[in-house]
């Protein structure tokens, strides 16, 4: 059953330059209760990428405030971790970047806002899919052994205080087709539900999972998130095989560090391994 959303007002802009080489933007601007006290949707109609686009306007001074989102009709350069792309159907999918000002962490603590973000997708997906989702450290979305979305967080320090957070946020909706080499380990809610969504809809109840977690971040219920974050990863307990410096060793994923390094069990011995140290046997 889908629930019912009152938008406040909505505004048609229509600019006249290009923001990004050979592009023409239309910026629709919705704004609807939710998300910080009224959430700003600013839907571009092309772009490289949504995150990119609003460090653009970050960097400019644009006075944008917390919990503006930028959704893309067709986002057509998006990013992923370790510099991959993340590739996406115009029209068919969620592909936004989300704009946080967690000043209230501490800026040695960003995985605690990670793990919070990740945990609201995960249980947001669960809830319209009512299956079981995974997250794959430290930020993609899984059910059962195919990827359904990811998220790409780009922080931004003045100093030692935290001033803002771009969440890039990538999920397979509509979109059925996907190129060769991914075809197998990817999939989509449509490929799940076998129906269409509305992604305004989806939009909307995403941001109220993202507004819960972040709201239990500033209560200081980090640790809390952190637990339930760890109960859903992909491939936790299980014996699976790793890519450490190119070579190929089998281990137990047994958890994460509070500063998100990932945990592997060796024969008794556990290791701490960042992002750029081990990756996933798919």
């Amino acid at each position: 059953m889908w629930l019912i959303f009152c938008f406040l007002s909505l505004k048609i802009i229509i600019v006249l330059g290009t923001i990004t080489p050979l592009t023409l933007f239309v910026l629709q601007s919705n704004t609807f209760p939710g998300l910080f006290e009224g959430q700003n949707v600013i839907t571009l109609q092309r772009t490289p990428s949504t995150n990119e686009y609003l460090k653009n306007e970050l960097s400019k001074s644009t006075p944008l405030r917390e919990g503006t989102v930028i959704m893309a009709v067709d986002q057509y350069a998006g990013r992923g971790q370790k510099g991959t792309t993340w590739q996406s159907e115009p029209g068919k999918n969620v592909t936004c970047s989300l704009l946080l000002m967690p000043s209230f962490l501490d800026p040695k603590r960003q995985f605690d806002l990670t793990a919070a973000i990740s945990l609201a997708i995960a249980q947001w997906l669960e809830s319209l899919l009512q299956l079981s989702v995974k997250i794959k450290w430290p930020n993609d979305m899984y059910v059962g052994d195919r990827k359904i979305g990811g998220i790409l967080i780009e922080n931004i320090l003045k100093g030692k205080v935290w001033k803002s957070a771009v969440i890039g946020i990538g999920i397979n909706v509509n979109q059925t087709e996907f190129p060769p080499e991914i075809q197998a380990h990817t999939t989509s809610v449509k490929q799940i539900l076998h129906t269409d969504c509305d992604l305004t809809k989806l939009l909307t109840d995403l941001c109220q999972y993202i507004e819960r977690v972040y709201t239990a971040l500033k209560r200081g219920e980090n640790n809390t998130l952190l637990t339930l974050y760890k109960q859903h990863l992909y491939r936790l307990g299980e014996l699976h095989p790793f890519l450490v410096d190119g070579v190929r060793v089998e281990g137990i994923l047994s958890g994460v560090t509070e500063t998100g390094r990932l945990q592997v069990d060796f024969n008794g011995h556990t290791v701490d391994f960042d992002i750029k140290e081990i990756a996933f046997v798919i």
